[in-house]
């Protein structure tokens, strides 16, 4: 479960940002959707992920924040000894939206995809 404390106690300060930023980067990344974002490689090779807070909506009961993630993925081979494919690792980005609710600083966490960017 994403629980965002921190960020709900600075929620309407200007710290809000860099704290909602701080507390994401410090997510365990199993908790992202960050396979169904991948667009360069094959596998999520990320221990951390990289924040950038690009909308915050307040709205009745909840905040909604879209952020944009920023990870590592690699190109899985077949792991033959004679396979070509050199297991470097390749920037990958995706943005996502995470609702949270205001009383208590759970969220959900959801890919933005084209039709609902």
């Amino acid at each position: 479960m994403i629980r965002f404390s921190k960020a709900l106690t600075a929620r309407n300060s200007a710290a809000f940002n860099a704290t909602i930023k701080d507390e994401i980067e410090h997510l365990d990344v199993d908790l992202l959707p960050l396979e169904q974002g991948l667009s360069r490689s094959s596998h999520v090779s990320a221990d951390r992920v990289g924040a950038t807070i690009l909308r915050v909506e307040a709205e009745t009961g909840r905040i909604r924040v879209k952020a944009g993630l920023l990870y590592a993925g690699i190109i899985a081979g077949c792991g033959c000894a004679d396979d070509p494919t050199p297991v470097d690792e390749l920037a990958e980005y995706c943005e996502v939206w995470f609702e949270i609710n205001a009383a208590t600083g759970e969220a959900e966490v959801s890919l933005v995809t084209d039709e609902g960017g």
